[in-house]
Parts: C-alpha cells; sequence; structure tokens
C-alpha cells in the first residue's frame, strides 16, 4: 500500500510524483495539476503531500501520511470553495502562510483545489507568492486546464497533466471497494471517466435515478411544452437539490454565530450583530448558487453521453454505445435524426454550459438548449 494506489489509471503521474518526493533534482516549488472532471487532481495533489511529507516517500500508513490525507497535517494548508470564487483576501492569508517555516516536516505546502475559481485579483496575488517563494514551501494548484490560471502562474509552475481514467480503471477500483462487478462494470462504463460520479451511480439509489430522469428527457421535447417543462424541471430539481444539501449545514452555522453573537430568540439584535448576519445569509446564498451549479452541469454531462451514443449509431458504431440501458431510445433518437443535427444538439448543450458560466439565467439558458434539442 502506497499514497499512489488512490490515484486511477495514471501511471505516468505516478512516476512523475513519486520521483519528485525522493529526488530533489526533480523537485520544484509550484506545480499545476491538470486535467478532466473527476480524473483525480487534488487527490494527486494530496497524495503528492504525504509523500513530500513522509520519510519513506508515501508509505500511507504514518502519522504524516494519514493526517495530510485526513487533511489534519498542520504544514498542509487545503483550500477548496463553495462558493463561485475565490476572493483575494483568502489568497493573501495564503500568501503570507507560505512565507512561514514548516512546524513539524520539511515543507510548507498549499493545495488549491479550485485555482480556476480565484478572481482576477486573487490571481494577481498569488502571482506575487510564486514568483518570490519560500525556501520550504510548495504550491499546488489544481485546474481543469492550464489555461483556466494566468500564463503568468501557468509559466512558473511544473504541470502535471492527468488523463481520464479507462472503463477498466474504475471498474477495477469500484471491486476492490466491494462493489458486485455487474454493477461496478456498469457504472463505469457510463460516468464518461468521472470516478466519483460511477462511485455514485453504483452505491446510491438516488443517484442513479436521477441518472435514468436525465437521461429520458430527450424523448419528453416532441413540443415546445415539452421543451419549456423539461427546462424547468432541470432547473427547479437543481435547486432543489441544492438546498436540501446545504439546509443543515445552513442552520447549523446558523446558529453558531447567533450563540456567538448572544442573539435570543424573540429579542432584538444585540449592536453589531446584524452584519456578520448578512454576511453569513450572502455566503449562504453564493454556495447554494454553487451546488446548483454543480447539478446543472452534471444534467450537461449526462445528455452530451446520450447524444454522443445516439451520434455512434448514426455514424456506424453501435457497439460503443455506453448507456446501454437506453439503447432503445437512442437507436430511435439516431433514425429520426441526421448525424448534422446532432452535432448541432451537442453544441447546444456546449452553449448551454457556457452560459450558465457566464451567469445567464439558468432558466433562459436551459430553455434556449431544450428548444434546439427539441428540433
Amino acid at each position: 500500500m502506497s499514497v499512489w494506489d488512490c490515484l486511477v489509471g495514471q501511471p505516468k503521474v505516478v512516476a512523475t510524483l513519486s520521483k519528485a518526493a525522493t529526488d530533489t533534482q526533480s523537485m520544484t516549488h509550484a506545480w499545476l495539476f491538470t486535467g478532466p472532471p473527476g480524473s483525480g487532481r487534488s487527490v494527486a495533489a494530496r497524495a503528492f503531500a504525504a509523500a513530500l511529507q513522509c520519510d519513506q516517500g508515501g508509505c500511507n500508513t504514518c502519522h504524516s501520511c494519514t493526517t495530510v490525507l485526513a487533511g489534519t497535517h498542520p504544514d498542509v494548508t487545503i483550500i477548496r470553495t463553495e462558493k463561485l470564487s475565490i476572493g483575494v483576501d483568502v489568497v493573501r492569508d495564503l500568501v503570507r502562510k507560505a512565507v512561514m517555516s514548516p512546524t513539524q516536516r520539511q515543507w510548507q505546502i498549499i493545495i488549491v483545489e479550485d485555482a480556476d475559481r480565484i478572481t482576477d485579483q486573487g490571481a494577481n496575488a498569488l502571482l506575487k507568492g510564486i514568483e518570490e517563494p519560500a525556501k520550504r514551501t510548495v504550491w499546488m494548484l489544481c485546474t481543469p486546464t492550464a489555461n483556466d490560471v494566468l500564463a503568468t502562474i501557468r509559466s512558473r509552475c511544473r504541470q502535471v497533466s492527468l488523463v481520464t481514467p479507462s472503463p477498466s480503471s474504475i471498474t477495477t477500483i469500484l471491486e476492490a471497494e466491494g462493489i458486485p462487478s455487474k454493477k461496478a462494470h456498469f457504472a463505469a462504463d457510463v460516468c464518461q471517466g468521472h470516478i466519483g460520479r460511477a462511485r455514485a451511480i453504483a452505491t446510491d439509489s438516488e443517484v442513479a435515478k436521477r441518472r435514468k430522469e436525465i437521461l429520458s428527457i430527450p424523448s419528453r421535447l416532441g413540443t415546445l411544452g415539452g421543451c419549456l417543462e423539461a427546462a424547468a424541471w432541470i432547473v427547479s430539481t437543481a435547486q432543489e437539490q441544492a438546498s436540501a444539501a446545504t439546509k443543515d449545514i445552513d442552520a447549523e452555522e446558523n446558529l453558531q454565530l447567533r450563540t456567538a453573537l448572544g442573539v435570543e430568540k424573540g429579542k432584538a439584535l444585540p449592536r453589531g450583530a446584524a452584519t456578520p448576519l448578512k454576511d453569513l445569509e450572502e455566503q449562504q446564498g453564493l454556495r447554494a448558487k454553487r451546488y446548483a451549479r454543480d447539478q446543472l452541469d452534471s444534467v450537461l454531462i449526462a445528455l452530451t453521453s446520450y447524444y454522443r451514443d445516439v451520434l455512434m449509431v448514426q455514424t456506424g458504431n453501435p457497439s460503443t454505445v455506453v448507456n446501454t440501458d437506453f439503447r432503445t431510445a437512442i437507436e430511435k433518437t439516431a433514425h429520426d435524426s441526421t448525424p448534422e443535427a446532432t452535432i448541432r444538439k451537442i453544441d447546444a448543450i456546449a452553449d448551454c454550459g457556457q452560459a450558465l458560466a457566464g451567469n445567464v439565467a439558468p432558466q433562459l439558458a436551459c430553455e434556449a438548449m431544450a428548444v434546439t434539442l427539441g428540433m
């Protein structure tokens, strides 16, 4: 066992990082982990951090390894955001911490899991920290692509590119976790290389049910009314899931803050309590928006896989269909359309994703997509 066992289908990445962890000539102060969603960017960064802090290069059993992987090591700071962006204040705090000497091991490590969400001001502050690194500090930035960070930051980092894990690699890890072989194979085939999604499909009946609901959308787009209803369902379901995911967290945070401020139920707010309560409400709103965006993204990914299968049937490659449980519907859609039309629909899904990223109202973006899909 080693810390590298958690990286699925990434032999080149493991070779690069394991060498750097034990060979000072291969080591540098800033790393950029890139790869598609679900490929394991943050997993690779954590494993690398554990290997750097471990006397044996990542044994997975010592105190350093276990605390790094658990997120409790004092010399490893892990930043992720539940909001839409990482602001300059957060980055400045990281830069200040980066100049501190490590307390236990030889490295002060800072992992930013959502580096693509850093604001422009934050990126400028981060650049200063990377340009003037402390001797024992290591920055690890995780983004989908290298273009998601400033070119000046990118040029100062050593890039590690993760690839989409193969279905066989995902199947192996799911089976190792005790998931039955048939279920593991199916989840690995339909997850599009996203390990977390595969695990959820194989183990969570609600996730599997939602996948089927999404893949049934193309069959409900025969009329304009059907398109608008489908768009409304996509948006409302995403919002409902976001609300359900954040409800308990919001309530607990609100209770803790009110207790700290001395707020009593039914009584007027103490002086100075209104501002922090309003700030918390705004932060919680941003978190809910992020959760809803993630749910919308999952819908777009599933729909893309559906029309990808349609295109495979239309171009004479039916054996490559991944959503095999929807083969009948896929073949009917393929028969009733043309490859050119299918490509336009795939483009419409991508356009919807870009519109959402540009803060277009989800309802409008999804309606435009649904109407194109129904044509």
